[in-house]
């Protein structure tokens, strides 16, 4: 396995491929890698002939109270977590490597960056596209793997790609979870025990909503409160958001039918988790 930080690098590596006609599979991580990565390494190993990760904590899509400088970063488990599961690259540039001083261009989106975690993190997906867009441009991959937990940054990745005729298929990748039913995520490592256990609130509150979906309840605003009840009653949980919109547009929804997606943050103490869950039900 090759680690390259360098641009140049990663693009004469990456020329050799495609000159040999190989596919090239991309997992782009802030790194701190977990079980939910590994899963989309697997695929990308399954359906490609490289695979490509990088490794790097993208400072454009962070906000001025954001937690940048504490996210967790572990190099030395993510070099072991990737030679586990035989990836062939890590690209693992430094900040000023992938934002030269002055950088004066940026990619954004209108409309769907500005409801669910784009209402209140302004900026955030802004740097999201920026980054995603240049790790498509250096890494040019035939396929890039995403994770569903991120719901809102996939449609959005997804959309960018179509409007700007980026040569790259978009695969989505299932949620894992833990066994008690916590969405994996690298963020999960800076709750205490006692916040551990309070963030089962956030799939369970999930749970609920299907629950009164499968009885045929179809107003958002029922479930929507519902969810956000149960929530409460969690001591440590602080709701920053729950939302149930089409899962396609990310419109709002007020009666849950078609393609839905019931999308959430939370703070369990300081730190800040989201989840989501998709269905499809047929107008009654």
């Amino acid at each position: 396995m090759t680690i390259v930080e360098d641009i140049q690098a990663m693009r004469e590596i990456i020329q050799d491929w495609k000159h040999r006609n190989s596919s090239i599979g991309f997992v782009p991580t802030m790194g701190f890698l977990h079980e939910g990565h590994a899963s989309l390494i697997r695929k990308a190993r399954k359906q490609n002939d490289k695979v490509v990760v990088s490794i790097f904590v993208n400072p454009t899509q962070f906000g001025p109270n954001e937690d940048f400088e504490n996210y967790p970063r572990n190099m030395e488990n993510d070099t072991q977590q990737c030679d586990k599961e035989e990836v062939d690259l890590i690209f693992a540039p430094c900040t000023k490597e992938m934002y030269p001083d002055p950088t004066y261009a940026f990619v954004d989106i209108n409309q769907l960056g500005n409801s669910l975690c784009g209402a209140t993190r302004p900026g955030h997906f802004r740097g999201v596209c920026t980054v995603v867009n240049k790790l498509f441009n250096i890494v040019m991959p035939d396929r890039a793997y995403f994770g569903e937990k991120d719901a809102q940054q996939l449609v959005i990745i997804q959309q960018m790609v179509h409007d700007l005729s980026i040569p790259v298929q978009i695969v989505p990748c299932p949620i894992v979870r833990e066994k008690d039913g916590l969405a994996m995520s690298s963020r999960n490592s800076t709750l205490s025990p006692q916040e551990r256990t309070a963030a089962r609130v956030l799939s369970k509150s999930l749970e609920l909503a299907n629950n009164l979906m499968m009885q045929g309840e179809t107003s958002a605003s029922v479930i929507r409160s519902q969810m956000k009840e149960k929530i409460q009653l969690e001591p440590l949980a602080t709701v920053e958001y729950i939302e149930i919109v089409d899962a396609q547009t990310l419109t709002p929804l007020e009666n849950v039918k078609g393609d839905v997606l019931i999308a959430l943050a939370v703070k369990i103490g300081n730190t800040r988790l989201i989840d989501n869950y998709r269905t499809h039900l047929e107008a009654i």
